[in-house]
């Protein structure tokens, strides 16, 4: 289930686009149907007629019921989810055998040494068009924050922001708005239900026409409670 979300609200701005043209061929297909049907002389070329209308009519409302099914999942259901159902933890093999142990003075040495920050750090991110200002790059957030940053794209149409763990391509949107934002606040994310550690935070821009530029990408790193 998780997946089958994820991949309606990636891929949002593609699902409307095969839709439309679905609907568009499905409505031509309804239109020359009735027209057949009302130039029809004959009783039986009237019945095939009208049969081919209620297939095309049928097709219709099936995209139609497609449409309001993604709009409502994208929407209203994916944003209100915990980023946790869609981000891909670590587990551990508690049965494993390590090869080797570190001795003291080496685990010490590498738990004091702070962990690298991926080089997408910044990646896509336009001062003024797309930008996030807060959590800036690489700082530590728990609790429920207000993320900041600019979105004004020529042809604005709306933008979303997701996370994803460290090293992961299983993004998870957060939220997401249609409204023009200069330095303002961007929306809430809840953090309570995420597991600590390190995490990249993107910020995707679509225009009007449904083409979405490169994101604005950021790593952070949660805290626990």
């Amino acid at each position: 289930m998780a997946a089958t979300f994820r991949f309606l609200a990636s891929y949002e701005g593609l699902i409307y686009l095969v839709l439309a043209l679905g609907g568009m061929i499905t409505l031509r297909w309804a239109w020359r149907a009735w027209r057949e049907w009302r130039e029809a002389l004959f009783g039986l070329e009237r019945e095939f007629a009208l049969r081919r209308l209620g297939k095309a009519l049928s097709a219709s409302l099936l995209i139609l019921f497609f449409l309001f099914g993604e709009f409502i999942i994208a929407s209203f259901i994916v944003p209100i989810l915990p980023a946790s159902v869609f981000v891909p933890t670590a587990t551990l093999d508690l049965l494993s055998t390590p090869a080797a142990t570190l001795s003291p003075d080496l685990a010490t040495a590498l738990a004091m040494t702070p962990l690298a920050m991926t080089s997408v750090a910044g990646g896509g991110c336009i001062p003024n068009q797309l930008n996030l200002t807060f959590p800036k790059t690489g700082q530590e957030v728990s609790g429920v924050i207000e993320l900041k940053g600019t979105i004004d794209i020529p042809n604005f149409g709306f933008y979303k922001y997701e996370v994803a763990s460290q090293g992961s391509d299983s993004w998870a949107t957060i939220s997401a708005g249609r409204d023009i934002i200069h330095d303002g606040i961007l929306g809430l994310w809840d953090t309570t239900e995420m597991t600590p550690g390190d995490y990249l935070l993107r910020l995707v821009a679509t225009d009007n026409q449904g083409q979405s530029i490169a994101p604005c990408i950021i790593p952070v790193r949660v805290k626990g409670q």
